[in-house]
């Protein structure tokens, strides 16, 4: 009978690695420490009843390797024998897996927490720094991912090892500065009462800042989707559009000058998810580095960590390998997330 276990062994290999979303699922296979991965197609949750099919079907049908083990992060908290996920109909059981598609270990972990791993090693093509750079510091770091929702994590390095911090920091609160924020707050939707970081910076964020910019120029919204607005803000198309991202980056500058501090991130801030990585140029802007260093009375601090945008395709991913390849080299909690048989 599967049981939850709190080893610290490292997963047998064939291990399968997946990052599950809400709306897509990728999947690799690391066949040994020194192997590559083998990548899958994506899989959309909608195309299958459950997350078991979707392996047998995408993966475990269309590949000669036979995983003992699994390694998934998915957006959805951790708690018990089955595992629903936030924003998707799946629910993880990961006993059900070790009976039915034959693996003999699997270990569960938030998104956020592989998007950490991979952030460990990120380097050249995988990464666009944003501002002024320096050389890589063997020192803790932090990433955030303005996408369907807002996810923050923490790297921090201690002990000659990483440990990936995971927290639901996408929704602290988040308040006006300028006399342009007073304008635009009373008009941006709350939830309970409060603006959330996520209220503002993720798709659905765009959109609440858009409209609310247009409410207050009393300007008809005619953009309808948040790749509309971007789409017209990199162009020049649309000024509602183009304020929308101007804000929405010095929001995202603000935060992520935040996270620095409570992390102490010497080694760097990163920017992960799809509208991180559309909307570079205008991150290139000065007014995302200028909303990160305004952190008086540590502005000169803040003016030594670097940014960057994580433009590697399949970063989770790459996260998960290092960290099934060396265990060792982090600090992953098991407790409660891994069973075996």
């Amino acid at each position: 009978m599967p049981q939850l276990n709190h080893s610290d062994a490292p997963l047998p290999f064939p291990i399968l690695m997946g990052d599950i979303g809400g709306t897509n699922a990728r999947f690799s296979i690391l066949a040994d420490a020194g192997a590559e991965p083998i990548h899958f197609p994506n899989l959309h949750a909608a195309s299958f009843e459950t997350i078991d099919e979707a392996i047998q079907k995408g993966v475990l049908d269309k590949s000669a390797a036979r995983p003992r083990s699994a390694v998934l992060a998915i957006a959805g908290p951790i708690r018990g024998d089955e595992i629903p996920l936030t924003n998707s109909h799946w629910v993880v059981r990961p006993k059900t897996m070790i009976g039915d598609l034959g693996f003999e270990d699997v270990l569960v972990i938030n998104d956020f927490e592989a998007q950490a791993l991979a952030i460990a090693s990120l380097t050249g093509d995988a990464r666009e720094a944003i501002g002024p750079t320096q050389a890589d510091m063997m020192a803790s770091r932090a990433v955030l991912g303005p996408g369907t929702g807002l996810g923050v994590a923490g790297l921090v390095h201690a002990q000659h090892a990483w440990i990936p911090v995971p927290g639901e920091g996408g929704h602290i609160d988040l308040g006006p500065r300028s006399a342009r924020d007073l304008q635009i707050w009373p008009h941006l939707e709350e939830i309970e009462g409060r603006i959330s970081a996520e209220q503002v910076l993720c798709g659905r964020g765009l959109q609440n800042l858009y409209h609310a910019i247009c409410k207050v120029d009393g300007i008809e919204p005619t953009l309808k989707e948040p790749a509309d607005i971007t789409t017209h803000a990199l162009a020049g198309t649309d000024r509602a559009a183009e304020e929308t991202v101007s804000l929405f980056v010095t929001y995202l500058g603000r935060l992520a000058g935040d996270v620095a501090m409570l992390f102490m991130a010497r080694g760097g801030v990163y920017l992960s998810g799809g509208i991180s990585q559309k909307i570079i140029p205008a991150l290139k802007k000065p007014e995302f580095r200028a909303a990160f260093e305004d952190k008086a009375p540590h502005s000169a601090m803040l003016r030594t960590i670097p940014t960057y945008v994580v433009t590697h395709p399949l970063a989770a991913l790459e996260g998960l390998s290092s960290y099934a390849r060396a265990p060792s080299s982090f600090g992953v909690a098991t407790d409660g997330r891994r069973w075996r048989s």
